[in-house]
């Protein structure tokens, strides 16, 4: 099934949930919602579930029109962080209820419950209340009951929020592993940028009730086209310093105090000359060396397989992860060499990228 949002508003009074939204999400395609909380994400999945009416715009599946079309006409399960089961039916209960009321035949009703729960790795807890299931079971119980509609769009609304984090990456792949093989088109709602990442074909970056953007997980990390999205992705964050970009001897500088960077012409020459500007770069892209910036460390946050350490350079400061075998101190001199050929650089008026603008 192909969505589509054209204009889709949401408002409560002065309060706007979601602001013109235009969203074309392809059919089979997987599409994750992200944001920070109160972005608008859930108000627009929820519209698209018909839980919520917009205020202006259309919704459309498949090309036709769905604004005034019942939740139960809609031909989509869905998934919630509260797994909303029932605690006193059983798992092939819980299942079922979908086909009870869509009064579905016995017969056909056990097979398709059956059928979904093997699926779902928990065919053999058909008898079992959710009382006595994991997190995980009673997640895939949730995932089951939407699935065994046969649905054309599935919503997943921060399914896996109440989850551990290992049993996180594991569901991950498995509601993944499922959309593929199953071919539904599906919106995955997160506030956790490695959820969208690595599930999503393409994520909806929004801000405020705003789309910021709609793209692939390489290209927004590669080319972020605004400074939310830029310092949104990628963990730990970019690194943001305003600096500014001039051309001297046919090289382009980027310069602040304590820092000064001859950046490639394809990328200076879009910052140069345009005063103040925010220079961005990520973490992994800076590393410890002989020669380069000179720096002091000001805090060494241990993560395990890398040291993330904080380097003051005049006033300004930077991430970078470094090997723990190093043993970097507190108060330390360092020396860091940055990868100029990922910089980034956007306008700290409009807050729009001076590369992929």
């Amino acid at each position: 099934m192909k969505v589509e949002l054209e204009n889709l508003t949401k408002r409560w009074g002065n309060v706007v949930g979601a602001d013109s939204m235009n969203l074309d999400i392809q059919d089979a395609e997987f599409a994750a919602f992200l944001g920070p909380s109160g972005c608008g994400k859930t108000t627009t999945l929820l519209m698209v579930a018909g839980i919520y009416k917009p205020t202006e715009g259309h919704i459309r599946f498949d090309g036709q029109v769905v604004n005034q079309v019942a939740p139960k006409d809609r031909h989509i399960g869905m998934v919630f962080q509260s797994y909303a089961l029932y605690p006193h039916m059983s798992v092939f209960q819980n299942i079922s209820y979908p086909l009870k009321l869509k009064k579905v035949p016995k017969d056909e009703m056990q097979k398709r419950a059956q059928r979904v729960a093997d699926m779902m790795g928990i065919g053999h807890l058909m008898e079992r209340k959710p009382a006595q299931l994991s997190g995980g079971q009673q997640q895939r119980v949730a995932l089951g009951r939407a699935l065994v509609k046969e649905p054309q769009l599935l919503l997943f609304d921060e399914p896996l929020s109440n989850l551990d984090a290992r049993l996180r990456l594991s569901m991950r792949g498995e509601i993944k592993r499922l959309q593929m093989e199953l071919g539904i088109t599906s919106i995955y709602v997160t506030h956790d940028q490695v959820e969208a990442m690595t599930m999503a074909d393409r994520v909806a970056v929004m801000k405020d009730g705003k789309l910021q953007t709609y793209a692939s997980p390489d290209e927004l990390y590669d080319r972020p086209s605004t400074l939310f999205i830029g310092g949104f992705v990628g963990n730990p964050p970019m690194n943001l310093l305003k600096v500014e970009v001039s051309r001297e001897n046919g090289d382009f500088h980027a310069r602040r105090e304590g820092l000064d960077l001859v950046v490639p012409p394809d990328r200076g020459e879009k910052a140069a000359g345009k005063g103040k500007v925010i220079l961005g770069i990520r973490p992994e892209d800076l590393t410890l060396a002989e020669r380069g910036t000179g720096g002091e460390i000001y805090v060494v946050e241990p993560l395990g397989r890398d040291d993330l350490i904080n380097v003051r350079i005049g006033e300004a400061s930077v991430h970078v992860l470094a090997d723990p075998a190093l043993g970097l101190r507190i108060g330390q001199s360092v020396r860091l060499e940055f990868n100029t050929r990922k910089v980034q650089f956007f306008d700290p008026a409009t807050e729009q990228s001076l590369l992929w603008a």
